[in-house]
Order: C-alpha cells, then sequence, then structure tokens
C-alpha cells in the first residue's frame, strides 16, 4: 500500500516587520529584555490568514507539481480565522482553484502537528493529496498594552502537500494530548486579546513538550540520539532550551526561527520546518522530530521519515 509523503512545502511571512525597538515606542520594554527573556528580536504582523495561507498553499503546490484539480482536501490549522465563520480554509480553498474539503483546526499552537497526523489518517484511508496549511494572525488578538504579550508574537504561514506515493511509511510515531485543566492559563475570549500566565505556561509548556516527544519517539521504536533534525515550537527560547535539555536533545539540533518571526502559534512548525529544508539541514532518510504545545493545555509530536521525491 502506497504511503503519504511531503512532497511540496513553502512558507510565507507579511511585509511589514515590527522590530524590538520600534515596541520600545509602544510599551516599557527593551531590545534586551525582550531578546534575553523570549530570544525575539523582530516578528512580522497586519497578515491574514486568509490571503498568508492563500500565497504558502499556491507555492507548495507548485513546488510539488500538483495542479487544484488534484488535491482531494485542504486542512487549514488556525485559531485565528478572519471571520467566525465561514471557515478561512474555504476561502483559501476558492482563492486556489480547488474543488475539494476544505476545514479549520484549532488546536492553537500544536494545530500543525495536529493536521499532520490528521492529514496521513485520511492518506491511509485512501486519499491521494492533501494540503494541510498551518496559520495565524496573533497580531489581531493581541494587546499592544501589555509588555508580558505583545513582544511574543507574530504572523506566518507554512505549507505542505502530502501525497500517497511513498514506498514506505513516513509517519513513524506520534502524540496528540490536551489537558483542559489548564485553559486558563493561556487563552482569548471571543472578541477579546491574549490573556498568558507566563510562569504557569512555561512550566506546563516544558513537561508537556517533553512528554509528547518521549511518547512519540516511544511509538517510533527510536531515541533522541536517532534524530537528525528537531523542529520545536517557536514560542520561546528558554522553553525550548529547557524541553531539549529535558529530553537530552543538543540545541544543535533544533530549527529555530523565532528571532525574526516570535510565536506564529499554528504556522510556528511549518516555518521552522521549511527553513531547516532551505538551508540544507535535511537528508532523504532523517528522522525529525517535530513537537509543540499550544492553549488547553494542548500537546503533540510526530517522527517523521523525511522521504520527499528525488529526480
Amino acid at each position: 500500500m502506497p504511503h503519504g509523503r511531503i512532497t511540496g512545502w513553502a512558507a510565507h511571512l507579511p511585509e511589514r516587520v515590527l522590530t524590538n525597538a520600534e515596541l520600545t515606542t509602544m510599551v516599557d520594554t527593551s531590545d534586551e529584555w525582550i531578546t534575553a527573556r523570549s530570544g525575539i528580536r523582530s516578528r512580522h504582523v497586519d497578515g491574514r490568514v486568509t490571503e498568508m495561507s492563500t500565497v504558502a498553499g499556491r507555492e507548495a503546490m507548485a513546488m510539488a507539481g500538483v495542479t487544484p484539480d488534484r488535491v482531494d482536501l485542504l486542512l487549514l490549522a488556525t485559531t485565528t480565522p478572519d471571520q467566525q465563520f465561514p471557515a478561512s480554509a474555504s476561502v483559501v480553498q476558492h482563492n486556489l482553484g480547488l474543488t475539494c474539503g476544505a476545514v479549520d483546526m484549532n488546536a492553537v499552537c500544536s494545530g500543525f502537528v495536529y493536521g499532520l497526523v490528521t492529514a496521513m489518517q485520511f492518506i491511509n484511508g485512501g486519499v491521494e493529496r492533501i494540503l494541510l496549511i498551518g496559520s495565524d494572525a496573533l497580531s489581531s488578538i493581541i494587546d499592544w498594552e501589555d509588555r508580558n504579550t505583545c513582544v511574543l508574537f507574530g504572523d506566518g504561514a507554512g505549507a505542505v502537500v502530502i501525497e500517497r506515493t511513498g514506498d514506505q511509511p513516513s509517519l513513524l510515531g506520534w502524540d496528540l494530548m490536551s489537558d483542559g485543566s489548564a485553559a486558563g492559563i493561556l487563552y482569548c475570549d471571543q472578541g477579546g486579546k491574549i490573556v498568558m500566565h507566563g510562569r504557569e505556561v512555561f512550566r506546563q509548556a516544558v513537561l508537556a513538550m517533553a512528554s509528547a516527544a518521549e511518547n512519540a519517539m516511544t511509538r517510533a521504536g527510536i531515541t533522541a540520539d536517532d534524530l537528525a533534525l528537531v523542529v520545536p515550537h517557536q514560542a520561546n527560547i528558554r522553553i525550548i532550551e529547557a524541553s531539549l535539555k529535558r529530553l537530552g536533545i543538543p540545541m544543535e539540533r533544533a530549527s529555530l526561527v523565532l528571532a525574526h518571526t516570535g510565536n506564529t502559534s499554528a504556522a510556528s512548525i511549518p516555518l521552522a520546518l521549511v527553513d531547516a529544508i532551505e538551508a540544507g539541514r535535511v537528508a532523504q532518510g532523517d528522522l525529525i522530530l517535530m513537537v509543540g504545545f499550544g492553549a488547553g493545555m494542548s500537546s503533540a509530536a510526530a517522527v517523521l521519515r523525511w522521504d520527499p521525491p528525488t529526480g
């Protein structure tokens, strides 16, 4: 039976860049304070999910050589849709000229990995091609007077095409989890702004990421030493460092883009994945761990064997 594998990928960031220096004119903060606590120096803002998703989706399809009529399903991981309804996925579907099912998925910052695992299940069920996009415009729900949150978030989109053409499984192990008891430490009410209790988020995020990663690796039958690359959710450099230390994985094996993107929620992992691919850090057959956490508290991890088409 053919297996699912990633055959095309792309990333997109909105044009407007907001630097730490600019933020110092908006709230009581400094570049040194932001960088030391988060690892973030700038972020892209003023994006719209449907527009960013359309650009990333179109470029991923072009790379894979897939025309709109051959896409069987569109999955859009986002927590900041342009409208309450219809689903932003439906607008992106129309923009791209697709004639298939389309749905939004909201697992916040864990959304892309949730979408990847979901897509692979559809592939195993016989679906031939899926366009998976992680896209968020968090600048639209930021309280720009709250220095503890406005410095952290940004906008962006990343997309992959998944096709049922592999001769071996590429998704080797995964773990999806949610702990609703922690819903109150990071949230955004309807029509409201992001509220975050930072210290508790940090504590629970490190535990959630480590647990998800360990479970996914166990199910894949591998250890941390087998990994060529880790693609963590780009939330905060301290969370990434603490999580990887807990897993015994050196930071040198992590793909990091948060210095110029900030936390882009569901776009975070695909942005870092595409960056690593374009930098030549991934080779055929390499094992990649994608792992993240989000509000909820959601968490997700997947071990992927890198198996794009060759030639």
